[in-house]
């Protein structure tokens, strides 16, 4: 019986090693990963940029906490605010850490700013925000707010896409931020529609509301871009970054214009671990390969052709195949459960999420001779007749 607490639907198969798009399991069996553990390893496994700056980082420090300066998370943090909006960055551990304290930051601006009179936020449903209090409250999920209930009342949640919804959400000048993810990763690759985030950032301006950016799936590469909004041209108040910032090594991050930013003053919020040493080496270590040369345009052609493929490939079968850049999304119409586990057996994975749909997330630097196994692979699944 194992001693680990049961929250996981655990497949079973356990890896002992990685290196670059392939992982081995314990008896020595290939596998192909186009899940990269849920959009974190983007970068391979043991990429070699970021495990040298991890080696050269432990030799040298690892931790002092946040009551001293850092000159490697200065140095992250500079990378970031100019490769943004040119916002302030605070540094965690985790998406879900980063979204609470976007989260707390849009409450403190309307406490301080109006008095408490603004408190609520927008959020969307079919969102993902964590697994936290406040962020399984904003959540727009019925399955993740079960058993915890009653869930944060301070989020309002309106349909995905819908601006009239928001605009009613906030008739009643109570409403200090509207969050969404420009793609809904697990909500199952939902992205925004065209139009959509000019028009609410042109709302927010009017009514002075934030709004927050969860690019915790998006950024980092995943779509072609350092961060998913750049897709769509319009910037954010906040913005959250996490999973593939790190490669791996956990670090999340807050970017936020100064004039939400400085609410945050000492003794307002923190972490212990959040931006230490070595995690911040990992991050530079990422950006040094995201900003090379070439590096994204690279990204955006290589998912042109995949997401043509995969159309090619899946013909009929699929409701719709979706995405930007290496975020792809494969809708079906039923057995999306059973289509991931035909893969694994197979040797490749892929990742389960809402509405059926299947995310297929390669390395961002993954070439086009092992990208063609995958869907050799997805093809052989495809013929078995079942989906």
């Amino acid at each position: 019986m194992s001693s680990l607490v049961g929250n996981y639907g655990r497949y079973d198969v356990a890896f002992v090693k990685g290196n670059g798009c392939f992982l081995y399991d314990e008896a020595g069996r290939e596998y192909l990963d186009f899940g990269c553990g849920i959009s974190v390893v983007s970068l391979g496994h043991c990429n070699p940029t970021v495990t040298e700056a991890i080696k050269r980082q432990a030799e040298t420090l690892i931790h002092t906490s946040n009551l001293y300066r850092n000159p490697e998370q200065e140095r992250l943090g500079e990378r970031l605010s100019r490769l943004s909006f040119g916002g302030k960055v605070f540094f965690c551990n985790s998406g879900a850490e980063a979204n609470e304290a976007a989260l707390k930051m849009a409450r403190i601006y309307g406490n301080k700013k109006y008095d408490g009179l603004r408190y609520k936020i927008v959020t969307m449903k079919n969102s993902f925000h964590g697994r936290t209090y406040a962020t399984l409250s904003a959540t727009g999920q019925e399955k993740i707010h079960k058993g915890f209930e009653p869930i944060a009342d301070w989020f309002i949640h309106v349909p995905f896409n819908d601006f009239d919804a928001v605009d009613k959400a906030c008739s009643k000048g109570d409403v200090v931020a509207v969050i969404l993810e420009p793609v809904q990763g697990e909500g199952g690759v939902c992205s925004v529609e065209k139009g959509y985030l000019e028009r609410l950032r042109a709302y927010c301006d009017k009514k002075d509301i934030l709004l927050i950016f969860d690019e915790i799936q998006t950024s980092m590469g995943r779509m072609g871009h350092i961060f998913g909004y750049e897709h769509f041209g319009v910037k954010p108040d906040i913005l959250t970054t996490a999973k593939a910032l790190g490669n791996g090594v956990p670090i999340g991050a807050v970017i936020a214009k100064p004039e939400c930013a400085d609410y945050f003053v000492p003794g307002t919020h923190g972490t212990t671990f959040g931006g230490n040493f070595l995690a911040c080496a990992a991050g530079n270590a990422v950006l040094d390969v995201l900003t090379a040369e070439g590096f994204l345009a690279s990204v955006r052609e290589k998912g042109v052709y995949f997401k043509e493929r995969l159309k090619a490939v899946f013909g009929s079968k699929a409701v719709e195949v979706r995405g930007t850049g290496l975020m792809i999304g494969v809708q079906f119409h039923e057995k999306s459960a059973d289509f991931v586990r035909e893969c694994m057996a197979e040797g490749l994975l892929v990742i389960p999420a809402g509405m059926e749909t299947v995310r297929i997330y390669p390395p961002v630097n993954i070439d086009r001779e092992n990208l063609d196994k995958g869907l050799a692979i997805i093809e052989k699944v495809l013929a078995g007749g079942k989906f």
